[in-house]
């Protein structure tokens, strides 16, 4: 029976919470065998002292499954730092498909490697994710960055987002109880999400609200003179206004721009390769303005004058 990780970010019983479980209630009617982690329960540790945290116990979670939903709550337009950094923590050359496919590919064929890194296989196994977002505010300027930076959990590691909804209403605790249709529609998206799961990236299909991306199906745009950029995931094209309603479009050598591209993540991997090479004929020059640098220290710290 396939696996599906959910993911509460939220406070135990909270808005965020029951959505998820919701969702995961549709996903075990889809057939899906499913868990629920919650955030608050894991211990994460950040900063050069870090020492060992629950980072790994989950990644190991995630890559036992074949699909992730993940429910936040919204602070301040976007989600808790809490959940920002166990992003950081499993994010990175080890969950990257073509860091992972290039790498096995170069150390197979001998082929010389500027920077190894660290990788396990298990990220190329194909999996599928939906996203819940909650908050209480109702303006939707109130919600703009939280579902394109829970993009940044899945993206390197190629899950396809089948789903994604935001909700707005939910101001006090437990108060998305008061909106059927929010409960409904979490539901629909842990099916999708369940009837999905096993499916190559390529083959996923997208079910939630379109968004002006054709990729990652959300609608912040950046503005880069001339060009227009899905600030989501890189894809490059023009802005329009059509019927009077703004349209991106990306050109198709835009859309392989996409951090969502395979083509994308393989050039990524070679930059990277490449700049590492030319820093190592730099590394003595380098090191000697480290130490410079350090030796310069107008810290303060807590609790000193």
């Amino acid at each position: 029976m396939p696996a599906l990780l959910g993911l509460s970010a939220g406070a135990p019983g909270g808005s965020a919470e029951i959505l998820l479980k919701e969702a995961l209630r549709g996903a075990e009617d889809a057939g899906a065998r499913v868990e629920l982690v919650r955030l608050a329960d894991l211990t994460l540790t950040s900063g050069p002292d870090a020492g060992a945290d629950d980072a790994d116990w989950f990644w190991d979670r995630l890559m036992d499954s074949d699909g992730l939903i993940v429910s936040s709550p919204i602070y301040s337009r976007t989600i808790p730092g809490a959940l920002r950094l166990l992003g950081d923590k499993i994010s990175g050359p080890q969950s990257d498909v073509a860091f992972t496919a290039e790498l096995l590919r170069m150390r197979a064929e001998g082929e010389p490697i500027s920077v190894d890194f660290a990788i396990d296989e298990r990220v190329l196994r194909p999996r599928v994710a939906g996203f819940i977002a909650v908050g209480g505010s109702l303006p939707p300027r109130w919600k703009t960055l939280a579902l394109p930076l829970m993009h940044t959990l899945t993206a390197s590691a190629q899950i396809a987002v089948v789903d994604q909804v935001e909700f707005a209403g939910a101001g006090s605790p437990a108060s998305i109880l008061l909106q059927p249709d929010a409960l409904a529609c979490a539901r629909r998206l842990g099916g999708n999400v369940a009837e999905q799961l096993g499916r190559e990236y390529e083959d996923a299909e997208y079910r939630g609200a379109p968004g002006a991306c054709p990729l990652c199906h959300l609608s912040l745009i950046a503005l880069r003179g001339a060009t227009a950029e899905c600030a989501t995931c890189g894809a490059v094209g023009a802005l329009r206004l059509v019927d009077g309603e703004h349209v991106f479009e990306p050109s198709p050598e835009g859309a392989e721009q996409s951090i969502l591209s395979l083509r994308e993540k393989i050039d990524h991997f070679h930059e990277v390769q490449e700049t590492a090479g030319r820093h190592a004929a730099l590394r003595e020059k380098i090191d000697s303005g480290r130490t410079e640098y350090a030796g310069w220290d107008p810290r303060i710290l807590p609790g000193r004058a």
